[in-house]
This record gives structure tokens, C-alpha cells and sequence, in this order.
């Protein structure tokens, strides 16, 4: 079973900076997808940003030379480091991890509980 804990969220003002920080509760080595969604009022989940076990990196158009997703592997912990913040990344952000079983030809996903960054104009 994985646990992911998010921290790192609050109020910011608009072009301002946040960093949020996913830890996990195992090594994150195993660990195939680690990423950061989010889900604001009235709208569905998306995917802000993913990295794979090898640091391949994939951002939404919209956070793409504003946000940068990274990991470390010695505090088995993931990142996302918010730039340039607009009032539409308003949202409450979820770390995710997917666990690719191959033995068993299945896959686990885990979510964190959560943490709210409002960005005000």
C-alpha cells in the first residue's frame, strides 16, 4: 500500500510562486508514474504534470514553462515547483502514483488527500 502526502499549498498572489511537495510513504524507485492533477470548482480532474521513473517529464499546454515537476529519489518525494501563477490555476491539487504489477498485468494507482492553492488577482 502507498501513501502519498501533499504539503506545500496556501494563498498566493497572481505572478507569484508556490512549491508543492508529494512524499511517499515507499520508495519512490518503485513507483512507475509519479504526477500532480488538480481540480478546480464546477470542473473535472486533470493531469498538471507527470514524470516516469526515468525524469521523462510531460506538462498540460497550460502550466507548460510555468510549472516544473521533479523528483528525488533519496527523500522519495515529488515536486511541483509553480512559477508565473495565474487566478486559473486555482485549484485543489492531488498527487498521484501508478504502480505498473507486470506479473499480474495490472496496475495500482494512489492518491493524496489533497492541498488548496488559491491564487488571487
Amino acid at each position: 500500500q502507498v501513501q502519498l502526502v501533499e504539503s506545500g499549498g496556501g494563498l498566493v498572489q497572481a505572478v507569484g510562486s508556490l512549491r508543492l511537495v508529494c512524499a511517499a510513504s515507499v520508495s519512490i524507485s518503485s513507483i512507475n508514474f509519479l504526477g500532480w492533477y488538480r481540480q478546480a470548482p464546477g470542473k473535472e480532474r486533470e493531469l498538471v504534470a507527470i514524470i516516469t521513473t526515468d525524469g521523462t517529464t510531460n506538462y498540460t499546454n497550460s502550466v507548460k514553462g510555468r510549472f516544473t515537476i521533479s523528483r528525488d529519489n533519496a527523500k522519495n518525494t515529488v515536486d511541483l515547483q509553480m512559477n508565473s501563477l495565474k487566478p486559473e490555476d486555482t485549484a485543489i491539487y492531488y498527487c498521484t502514483g501508478v504502480v505498473i504489477d507486470i506479473s499480474r498485468r495490472d496496475a495500482y494507482d494512489y492518491w493524496g488527500q489533497g492541498t488548496q492553492v488559491t491564487v488571487s488577482s
